[in-house]
């Protein structure tokens, strides 16, 4: 493609260094709209005629079903995705092939393709998160009256709802599916027309290119528009943090599932067995998807770190772009998935939740609130339920083991009703405030998602 200027060819080193046609490939369809957009703007500037444009058009169709019956040959020597398709069609319809190129480069031309591609997978990033989403809402469904300690420190605090426990990460993922409808909404902005660096004398209509690839707006500065990759960066972040969530959640069911919790039981279907201990059954969905979440954390640092020092406009460090791009979305995508088929068939073991759930620690801060509402200030209130624990702990007892004289020789606040307190349902349905795990608050929520979610 640029023979006119050089006098020996490519070295093959170099060929087999500077290819990108082993990973870019996949942005063929992607490509492929974008110089059907292309082709009819050179029309209908006059650039080309009708006939031409239908051949670009079919001889595009046909590389296209080829490429999607997997019997497109795709050829190192042309670089890139880019280059293969356009010499694929010159050979195949001639000189039309030939004037497909004019007024564009392959700065905006692969400008364009990435965010084609994003925009797609950011729409199947969101309804894949919507997935997991229900998932969880389900399991909440299914397991309403089941309590659990809550924790801080991996130590058990205070009790919660199960459900309550599982909504967090509804709203966690809420947070992710917001992130990634605002990266695309900054991503569907269209850069073709913007040439190598400074558009071009050729001038062709991008408003009519941008309504034909869906796009609401154009970009305002062709030096920006190829050497901007803040929307992958972007849709990389927000992936990051899908990421992040998930591996929270993957340790949260990898502890749940151990035999000191037993709290719940991960279907066969969706763990593994030991090669040499025969009782063994691993949570290895959610060891592989912590793992995994590494690596998509190191697929935005990559980009970043790639972006950093770059000066105006395109530099070839770009093409580093796309395998961090093409991986993360890959790995996101798989553990979604993966993750909203596999909570459906999580079983919640009552019976453990609720032994440990019987820890009457649990309700000290209750018994605190109780010194409050009599009068105690806090700090106070908070020291007075520190000694009445350490009693408890010195003498081997339980909160409601202790007496109503051992109650009043910590503090002459304490009267009968404190005994009242020393219930978890009742500890659970006192929390009514807004985001507070009362039953009723918690099934408001449910309901509240599930109607979102559909």
């Amino acid at each position: 493609m640029w023979k006119g200027r050089f006098k020996t060819d490519t070295a093959q080193l170099l060929k087999d260094y500077s290819e990108s046609i082993s990973f870019d490939w996949r942005l063929y369809r992607h490509d492929i709209a974008g110089s059907i957009a292309h082709a009819t703007a050179l029309e209908a500037a006059g650039l080309i005629n009708q006939t031409e444009l239908e051949a670009i058009r079919s001889g595009l169709a046909s590389i296209r079903d080829e490429i999607d019956r997997g019997e497109f040959v795709w050829k190192p020597d042309l670089e890139d995705v880019h280059m293969n398709i356009e010499a694929e069609l010159t050979r195949r319809i001639g000189d039309p092939g030939a004037k497909l190129h004019t007024a564009r480069s392959r700065n905006d031309q692969v400008a364009l393709d990435i965010r084609l591609y994003l925009r797609d997978q950011a729409d199947e990033i969101g309804q894949l998160l919507a997935e997991v989403q229900k998932s969880l809402v389900e399991l909440g469904e299914k397991n309403a009256e089941v309590v659990i300690p809550g924790y801080t420190h991996l130590q058990r605090a205070q009790p919660v709802l199960f459900a309550h426990h599982l909504l967090a990460y509804v709203e966690m993922f809420s947070r992710d599916a917001g992130r990634v409808a605002d990266a695309r909404g900054r991503l569907n902005v269209m850069p073709l027309g913007s040439g190598a660096i400074a558009g071009s004398t050729i001038n062709l209509d991008r408003e009519l290119i941008a309504r034909l690839l869906d796009f609401p707006a154009i970009t305002q500065n062709s030096m920006d528009a190829v050497s901007d990759r803040d929307f992958a960066v972007e849709l990389l972040s927000a992936m990051a943090l899908i990421g992040i969530h998930l591996s929270r959640l993957s340790e949260d069911l990898i502890l749940w599932a151990s035999a000191e919790f037993k709290f719940v039981t991960i279907s066969d279907a969706y763990t593994t067995g030991s090669s040499l201990m025969p009782q063994k059954k691993n949570p290895d969905v959610c060891e592989l998807t912590r793992g995994k979440t590494g690596r998509v954390v190191g697929n935005l640092v990559s980009l970043l770190t790639t972006l950093k020092g770059l000066p105006m406009t395109y530099n070839r460090d770009m093409q580093e772009d796309k395998e961090p791009l093409f991986d993360s979305v890959d790995t996101v995508k798989a553990s979604l998935q993966i993750y909203a088929a596999m909570l459906r068939e999580i079983q919640v073991n009552p019976a453990p939740c609720a032994e440990a759930v019987a820890d009457w620690n649990l309700l000290a801060t209750d018994v605190a609130d109780y010194l409050v509402l009599h009068g105690v200030p806090f700090r106070k209130a908070h020291e007075i339920v520190g000694k009445t624990v350490a009693l408890c702990v010195e003498q081997g007892v339980a909160l409601a083991d202790l007496s109503l004289e051992d109650y009043k020789a910590l503090s002459p606040a304490f009267e009968a009703d404190v005994f009242d307190l020393l219930n978890v349902r009742r500890s659970i349905d006192a929390r009514t405030n807004p985001g507070a795990p009362s039953s009723a608050n918690v099934q408001a929520q449910l309901a509240r998602w599930k109607a979102a979610l559909e």
